[in-house]
């Protein structure tokens, strides 16, 4: 399986024979390049410009906005509605299963989680994890959310990129919350149920341009 991220929280996930997925595609005026991006499935967590430009990506056969459980090209998916602090403002974690091998984007996550929505995700191995506060999770609510989880990689998301118009703190602390002072930095992530670390490893991810 392969991952690469785009900013924000914007990520595509492939797989062979497994449908490609694209993760909360972002329209071109928040400061970051426009994306030209293909894939099967996008996932829109909430209806916002850095999140819901589904046309921004080719290929397409599937937009998925809302909670449910889907079957699409071999990929099992999981949309979950998490707790906001308005009603009106709805989020969605979704939790992709490739035969076993779990990835969970979690959208604008607002809060930590419910028990019940961390019962549904105990299994998992890359954790998408807004860090950058703003309307989402902070250092310190993501790093609590890791540890709760202790999912195998967990990949931080949403924070400060250069040229990025949005408010929001650099991925450092984030890392500092969770201890790290040597992160491993990739511009691709590559696992397997194989190679997966057994305690939690930290990776930036270079965003693709």
């Amino acid at each position: 399986m392969e991952l690469t991220w785009y900013g924000l929280s914007c990520f595509r996930i492939t797989e062979r024979k497994y449908a490609a997925v694209v993760t909360d595609p972002y329209n071109g005026k928040l400061g970051l390049p426009e994306l030209q991006i293909k894939a099967n499935v996008v996932t829109i967590s909430h209806d916002a410009p850095g999140h819901n430009h589904a046309s921004a990506v080719s290929g397409t056969t599937q937009v998925l906005n809302g909670p449910g459980e889907y079957e699409i090209g071999n990929v099992f998916v999981t949309g979950i509605a998490t707790a906001t602090d308005d009603a009106s403002e709805r989020n969605v974690l979704y939790l992709f299963d490739y035969d076993g091998l779990t990835v969970a984007h979690l959208g604008d996550m607002k809060k930590v989680p419910s028990q019940t929505q961390i019962e549904a995700l105990e299994q998992v191995n890359v954790l998408l994890v807004p860090v950058g506060g703003g309307n989402s999770l902070n250092a310190a609510q993501a790093a609590e959310l890791v540890s709760m989880l202790e999912p195998n990689i967990v990949v931080p998301m949403h924070y400060h990129i250069p040229g990025l118009k949005l408010e929001l703190d650099h991925v450092d602390r984030f890392l500092k919350e969770m201890g790290v002072t040597d992160p491993k930095e990739e511009s691709t992530l590559r696992i397997s149920a194989q190679n997966l670390p057994e305690e939690t490893e930290t990776l930036i991810l270079t965003p693709k341009v």
